[in-house]
C-alpha cells in the first residue's frame, strides 16, 4: 500500500513535513460521532448501552420529550399550529413505559453519555418562525424537567433538574428540516450545537453565531457507490422502498457496513475529519441496519487511536468545556 493511499494527501504532507523537521510523528485521533433519534424503547436503549460498554464508545441520545409522558398526559404538549395532544410518533405507553425510560436517560447520563433534544412531537419544522421553535424548546424543557411529577412516579433522582438545565446544551431537528428561525432560537435558547443538517461528505463543524453547526455525511453505498445520508432510514428507504423485507436483511446489513467501514477507512486513512452516523431505535429491515452498526463499533471503536464519542465530548475534545455553567 502506497503512503498516499495509506494516508490521504492532507494527512501524508503533515506527515513529511513532520518527518522532515525529526520530531515524532502524531496524527489525531479519529473521531466517530454516533446518535440515535427518538430515543424510545426501552430494548433499545439497553442495547445501545450493552454496546458502549463492550466497545468503550459514547453515544448522543436525541430525545423526543412526548415519550416523558404517558397517554392520559398527552394533552399537555401542543406542538405550534396544532391542537394540544398531537404527535407524529405517539407518546409513552403507560406510566410505567415512562418511569423505564427515564432510568434508562438516568443511567446513559452516569454511564457518560449525552442526552440532547430532538424537539417533542417530531414535526416538520421547515415553516416555524424563531417563536415556534422557542414554544417548542420551552415545552422540551417544562415536560422534562417535571416528568416525574407529572407522570406521578417516585424516585426522581437528585440533580434530575439541574441535569435538564445544564446538560441538555444540543439539538436535531425531525426529519432534518429547519428553518432560518432555528437558528435563532437555537442561539437565544444557549444551545452549544446543532446537527440537523448534511454535507457532501464529513466536514468539521464551523461555528456560526456561537453555534456549532454538525451535518450528517453524504456516503457511498451499494454497488454502484451512490450516495447517501449516513443514517439507517435513507438506507431503509434505498434498500426496499421503506417496506420490511426481512429475507434480504443479511445483504442489507453487509451493505450498511461495507459503506460505513469504507467512509471510516476514508477518514482513518486520510483528512481524519470526524464521521456521524445518525440512526433510530427502530429495527428496520429485521435488525439489519442495527446489526451493522454493532459491528462497526466493535470493529473501529476498540482501535487505540479512534474516539468514539457523543457531539459534545467531541466538542469539549476540540474547544474544550464551556465556561458558563452549561455543559
Amino acid at each position: 500500500m502506497s503512503l498516499l493511499s495509506r494516508f490521504g494527501i492532507g494527512a501524508l504532507m503533515l506527515l513529511l513535513t513532520t518527518l522532515s523537521s525529526g520530531a515524532q510523528v502524531s496524527l489525531p485521533p479519529q473521531y466517530v460521532i454516533i446518535s440515535f433519534d427518538g430515543a424510545s424503547l426501552i430494548e433499545q436503549w439497553e442495547r445501545s448501552r450493552a454496546l458502549a460498554q463492550r466497545t468503550g464508545a459514547r453515544f448522543t441520545y436525541f430525545l423526543s420529550c412526548v415519550y416523558l409522558l404517558a397517554p392520559e398526559h398527552r394533552d399537555l404538549y401542543r406542538a405550534p399550529g396544532y391542537k394540544a395532544g398531537r404527535s407524529n410518533v405517539g407518546y409513552g405507553y403507560s406510566r410505567k413505559d415512562v418511569h423505564r425510560r427515564l432510568e434508562q436517560i438516568w443511567k446513559a447520563r452516569g454511564e457518560g453519555h449525552e442526552i440532547a433534544n430532538h424537539g417533542c412531537g417530531h414535526f416538520d419544522g421547515s415553516t416555524w418562525k424563531a417563536e415556534d421553535w422557542k414554544e417548542e424548546f420551552r415545552q422540551f424543557n417544562a415536560i422534562v424537567t417535571d416528568a416525574w411529577r407529572i407522570n406521578g412516579l417516585n424516585g426522581e433522582p437528585q440533580g434530575w433538574r439541574s441535569f435538564v438545565e445544564k446538560e441538555i446544551v444540543g439539538f436535531r431537528a425531525p426529519y432534518l428540516e429547519t428553518s432560518p428561525g432555528l437558528f435563532a432560537a437555537l442561539a437565544e435558547g444557549g444551545f452549544r450545537y446543532d446537527a440537523s443538517t448534511v454535507t457532501p461528505q464529513p466536514e468539521n463543524p464551523p461555528i456560526k453565531g456561537g453555534l456549532a453547526r454538525f451535518s450528517l455525511p453524504l456516503i457511498p453505498e451499494g454497488p454502484a457507490g451512490r450516495k447517501i445520508i449516513a443514517m439507517d432510514y435513507n438506507l431503509y428507504v434505498r434498500h426496499s422502498g421503506g417496506v420490511e423485507k426481512p429475507e434480504e436483511a443479511a445483504a442489507f446489513r453487509q451493505r450498511a457496513y461495507s459503506a460505513f467501514r469504507a467512509a471510516f477507512d476514508r477518514e482513518y486513512s486520510g483528512r481524519r475529519t470526524p464521521l456521524q452516523i445518525g440512526f433510530h431505535f427502530t429495527l428496520m429491515n429485521d435488525g439489519a441496519y442495527w446489526q451493522a452498526l454493532e459491528q462497526l463499533a466493535e470493529d473501529v471503536c476498540v482501535k487505540p487511536d479512534v474516539r468514539c464519542v457523543s457531539y459534545r465530548d467531541y466538542l469539549d475534545a476540540v474547544s474544550g468545556p464551556r465556561q458558563d455553567g452549561r455543559s
